[in-house]
């Protein structure tokens, strides 16, 4: 316990320069405003963030990425609550409450509620990270290539589900394309170059950074240019004062603690992210409330539950990502990019070359935490301002961005080709209702996938039945066949049938009873 207090504190004295904190508030403050702006994603802000940190050092790098992800997550809010429009796809949520909340002329006890429900859904994200991670980080030491490859193939899988509700092979078929982007250039066990097509500069692979650029930048610049004009309440709102604020939090501290632990739980599991992590949160908290008839109409529990929810996945998607070196969202698939561009190796091997880097990442996490809270409650009139930005004036400086980030990394025109061309593909799948993070997932852990598959055929001589025989790649092999099982249309009816058949059965016999 002591040696967690000391690498706590000692990340504490290094984080806390003048410099390291005023990277704290841009870059806080930055990730609000593009939380905010409907159109941009706090995955989109981290990557083209991640292109312009490549000459800061290490932990300034990290510190700034982080306070953007914390920013952007929590700025999706305002726009939620203001206009009915989520910022980001995790505050879809919020708006069913905090826009019902404005209209009552609440907008303000809206916002501080959002607030303080991210704030201490972060905090609680927090302690599950350093509580989680290190064992995690241990268990995952004893994890063979054959163990790697379930692990990649569920992280694929899990994502398809649950990103896209209700049409699972959208989501196959996403991380598919993924997958077959990532077998593209040289091998990583003999080097042999694959699917180049003759294109020398495809010889290496298709770098991550400009398709993820592409993927979540130029494509949302294309689509954020056909959505309408948002209309934006203009009823006052009362501020709240904070007695009454903290009254109503206390109040519902049950659903405060039962969502940040729901949400740090949906983080972890790799591929889901926040928008997953608010409807679970508010699911749960309107199936225990004692005011569910509020929910949907302006309810202050129901606003809470979700901020929360979304704001716990941020710790808890790192949790996977630094431990096992597989992203727990989209977001964070960005991330594990810097971090491995910043001289970071996520994964099992974490606890023993750089052990004090759960602790400095926790210690972030902190920071960007009470800057977004300060922010949050302070500058609320000046997001309103932000938000009337008109967005012909907005997506061609995101454009540039996209152009100029995948360009400064390395120099290559061929990069800017690959940035337009997912761009245009990532436009096409939106449009076509595709998701986005089971493609991005796909070329992150196709490596991890593919390497592990061979080195474990090397190992077993060719014999598969060594991916099924170990205690723990057998129980990945188990999850997956049942998810994937459960997603086959016939399947979910059939099951739907005899749940409806088996209520109907206990209704005749209770009504016999009676």
């Amino acid at each position: 316990m002591n040696t967690v207090f000391d690498a706590l504190l000692s990340a504490f004295a290094n984080l806390s320069t003048p410099m390291m904190l005023f990277n704290v508030v841009w870059a806080t403050l930055l990730g609000i405003f593009v939380g905010a702006l409907p159109g941009l994603t706090a995955t989109m802000g981290v990557a083209l963030l991640t292109t312009l940190t490549y000459s800061l050092d290490r932990d300034a790098a990290i510190l700034v990425l982080i306070c953007m992800y914390v920013g952007a997550i929590y700025g999706g809010s305002r726009s939620a609550i203001l206009l009915n429009i989520p910022g980001t796809p995790a505050s879809a949520a919020t708006a069913l409450d905090g826009f019902p909340l404005v209209r009552q002329g609440k907008g303000a006890l809206a916002m501080a509620i959002a607030t303080l429900g991210s704030m201490l859904g972060t905090l609680v994200g927090i302690v599950m990270l350093i509580a989680i991670a290190p064992p995690l980080a241990e268990a995952a030491f004893g994890f063979g290539s054959y163990e790697f490859f379930w692990l990649a193939l569920f992280g694929i899988v899990i994502s398809g589900q649950l990103t896209h509700s209700g049409e699972p092979l959208k989501g196959y078929m996403a991380g598919l394309i993924g997958l077959s982007v990532a077998m593209i250039g040289s091998e990583g066990i003999h080097s042999y170059v694959r699917f180049n097509f003759d294109i020398q500069q495809m010889n290496g692979g298709i770098d991550l950074i400009p398709a993820m650029v592409g993927a979540f930048g130029f494509a949302e610049v294309l689509f954020a240019m056909t959505l309408p004009a948002a209309q934006m309440v203009e009823k006052k709102s009362v501020p709240a004062p904070i007695r009454d604020l903290l009254k109503s939090v206390w109040r519902y501290k049950r659903t405060v603690f039962e969502s940040g632990v729901i949400g740090t739980l949906v983080g972890i599991i790799p591929g889901v992210g926040e928008d997953i992590g608010a409807w679970g949160s508010y699911a749960a908290a309107k199936r225990h409330s004692k005011e569910r008839a509020e929910f949907g109409k302006g309810s202050q529990e129901g606003l809470i539950a979700a901020e929360t929810g979304n704001s716990a996945v941020v710790p808890g998607s790192l949790i996977p990502t630094l431990t096992l070196g597989v992203p727990g969202s989209a977001s964070a698939a960005v991330l594990i990019a810097a971090l491995f561009l910043h001289g970071v190796r996520p994964g099992p091997m974490i606890m023993f070359d750089q052990p004090e880097m759960i602790y400095t990442i926790a210690v972030m996490l902190i920071f960007a935490t009470i800057a977004m809270g300060v922010f949050g409650m302070a500058l609320t009139p000046v997001f309103v301002r932000v938000l009337k930005v008109p967005r012909t004036i907005l997506m061609p400086l995101v454009f540039c961005l996209c152009v100029i980030g995948p360009y400064a990394l390395t120099q290559r025109i061929f990069d800017i080709w690959v940035m337009f061309f997912f761009g245009v593909v990532g436009y096409v799948l939106r449009r076509l209702n595709y998701p986005m993070a089971p493609l991005v997932l796909g070329i992150i852990l196709g490596s991890l996938l593919d390497k592990s598959l061979r080195r474990g055929l090397i190992l077993s001589n060719g014999d598969i039945t060594a991916f099924f025989t170990r205690p723990v790649s057998a129980g990945f092999a188990i999850v997956i066949a049942l998810i994937i099982l459960l997603s086959i249309p016939p399947v979910r009816r059939l099951l739907q049938f005899k749940r409806r058949g088996g209520s109907a059965n206990s209704e005749e016999t209770g009504n016999g009873a009676d």
